[in-house]
C-alpha cells in the first residue's frame, strides 16, 4: 500500500511531468530533483556561491550576508540520520541571517500523538519560511511540496520545500555541492583573481583538456545502486555533452547500477560502461589513467538485510578500495570525491591519501556551506542584493 495515496496519481507522472510543478517563471519554487539544476541554473547557483564565499571572508562581508534574510526562519526537519547536510544547512542559514529551528527525533514531536507527517510539515509551514527535510521515506519531500502548491492555488499559506534527502532516491543538494565542486576543480583557477590558469602547463600532458563539466569521464566506484547522491549527480552531470561515466560496482545485484538509471543516461547520450574492478581496464587503457573525476561511495550495509550482509561480506572489497599506487596512477588533476560518511573499517579512501592534492572530498563538504547558502538567496529571490553586497566590497570585479 502507497504510503501517500492521495498523492499516488501525481507521483506516478513523468519525471519532465513532476519537474514542472516545481518551477516558477524560470526560477526554483521547491528544489526535490537533482533534474532540476539545468546548466543555466548551476551557473547561476555557483557564482553566488562564489560572492557568498568571497563577502563571509571579513568581517563587514560577514555583515552584508547576514543583512541579506534576517526575517526569515527555517525549520530543519531531519527525522534520518545526517551530519554534514544538517550542519552545512544550519551554517548556510546563519550566514545570510535566517533563524533556524530543528526537529530531528519524530518521538519529540505530535507524530508520537498519531498526527500525520504531512500534517506535521503543514504546521512547520505555519511558522517559518522554509522547510529543508531529510527523511528515509522516498516520495515525502515530493508529497509535501505538492501539498505546498495546492495550499498556494487556494490563496494559503505556502514555503518552499528542499528536498536534503529522502529515502534512497534523490539528493539534489549534495547534487548541487558536488557540481560547485566539480566546476570550480575544471575551471583550473581561470577566474581566480589571485592564480593564473593552469589549463596552459596542463595541456601539454593532456592534450585536449578543456575547462568545464563537458567532454569528461567521470567514474563512480563502491554502493552505486542505493547511493542517492550517485543518482542525483550523475543525472546533473548528464545534461552535459561528451560526457562518459564508468560505474564500478562489487558483484551484487543490489550495489550495481539499476537499468532505469542507466537508461536514463544512456537517453541522454551518456557512454555508460560497467566494471568490477579498479583495476579493470577499457581498450587495453587501466580505469584510473583514463578518468578525469573519480567520485568513491561506502557500501550503505544499514540498508542491507541479514542475508544481503552475509553475502557482501564474502565479497573480496580491495578491488574497490583507494591505495597510494592506485591514486598515483590517476590523471594529475583528477579530483576525488566522496559525500561521506566513509567507512572507517573498510576503507575505501584510506587517511594517509587526504594530503595528495587531488583529495577534495572535505573541500567538497565545506562548498556544500556556500552552495545551499546559494540555493537559499535564489529561493528567496534575494540575488540582486547579494550582488550589490559583492560590487560594495569589491568594485570592478565581475
Amino acid at each position: 500500500m502507497s504510503e501517500f495515496p492521495e498523492f499516488q496519481h501525481l507521483l506516478n507522472r513523468t519525471p519532465e511531468e513532476r519537474d514542472q510543478e516545481f518551477q516558477r517563471h524560470g526560477r526554483l519554487k521547491h528544489l526535490i530533483f537533482g533534474s532540476q539544476l539545468s546548466i543555466e541554473l548551476l551557473d547561476r547557483l555557483c557564482r553566488s556561491a562564489d560572492m557568498i564565499r568571497r563577502l563571509a571572508r571579513d568581517r563587514e562581508g560577514n555583515a552584508d550576508l547576514r543583512n541579506l534574510l534576517p526575517n526569515r526562519r527555517a525549520m530543519l526537519y531531519f527525522t534520518q540520520p545526517s551530519t554534514r547536510t544538517f550542519l552545512s544547512f544550519m551554517a548556510a542559514c546563519q550566514i545570510l541571517g535566517i533563524t533556524c529551528n530543528e526537529v530531528r527525533d519524530p518521538k519529540m514531536s505530535s507524530e508520537v500523538k498519531r498526527e500525520s507527517r504531512t500534517d506535521s510539515v503543514r504546521m512547520f509551514s505555519s511558522y517559518f519560511d522554509v522547510i529543508i527535510m531529510r527523511s528515509q521515506i522516498a516520495n515525502f519531500a515530493e508529497v509535501c511540496a505538492y501539498m505546498m502548491n495546492d495550499l498556494e492555488r487556494t490563496d494559503r499559506r505556502s514555503v518552499p520545500i528542499v528536498n536534503a534527502g529522502a529515502g534512497s532516491d534523490e539528493h539534489p543538494t549534495q547534487a548541487l555541492l558536488d557540481m560547485y565542486t566539480i566546476l570550480r576543480t575544471f575551471d583550473f583557477d581561470e577566474n581566480s583573481l589571485s592564480r593564473p590558469s593552469r589549463l596552459g602547463s596542463l595541456q601539454s600532458d593532456y592534450p585536449g583538456l578543456t575547462t568545464g563539466a563537458a567532454n569528461k569521464v567521470y567514474a563512480f566506484c563502491g554502493d552505486i545502486k542505493r547511493g542517492r547522491t550517485v543518482r542525483s549527480l550523475a543525472t546533473v552531470l548528464s545534461q552535459y555533452s561528451n560526457v562518459t561515466m564508468y560505474f564500478i560496482t562489487p558483484p551484487h545485484d543490489e550495489l550495481r547500477v539499476d537499468d532505469d538509471l542507466k537508461s536514463l543516461l544512456e537517453t541522454a547520450g551518456v557512454k555508460v560502461k560497467e566494471f568490477e574492478s579498479l583495476e579493470d581496464t577499457v581498450d587495453g587503457t587501466p580505469i584510473l589513467e583514463s578518468i578525469d573525476c573519480l567520485y568513491m561511495t561506502r557500501i550503505q550495509r544499514e540498508h542491507n538485510s541479514d542475508t544481503t550482509e552475509a553475502e557482501i561480506d564474502s565479497i573480496d572489497l580491495s578491488p574497490f578500495k583507494l591505495n597510494r599506487q592506485r591514486v598515483d596512477s590517476m590523471k594529475s588533476y583528477a579530483p576525488i570525491l566522496h559525500p561521506f560518511p566513509r567507512d572507517s573499517i573498510i576503507g575505501e579512501i584510506p587517511t594517509e591519501l587526504d594530503s595528495d592534492p587531488r583529495a577534495m572530498y572535505f573541500r567538497q563538504a565545506r562548498n556544500g556551506m556556500w552552495a545551499r547558502a546559494a540555493l537559499l538567496v535564489h529561493l528567496f529571490d534575494v540575488n540582486e542584493a547579494l550582488m550589490e553586497a559583492h560590487a560594495k566590497r569589491f568594485p570592478g570585479s565581475a
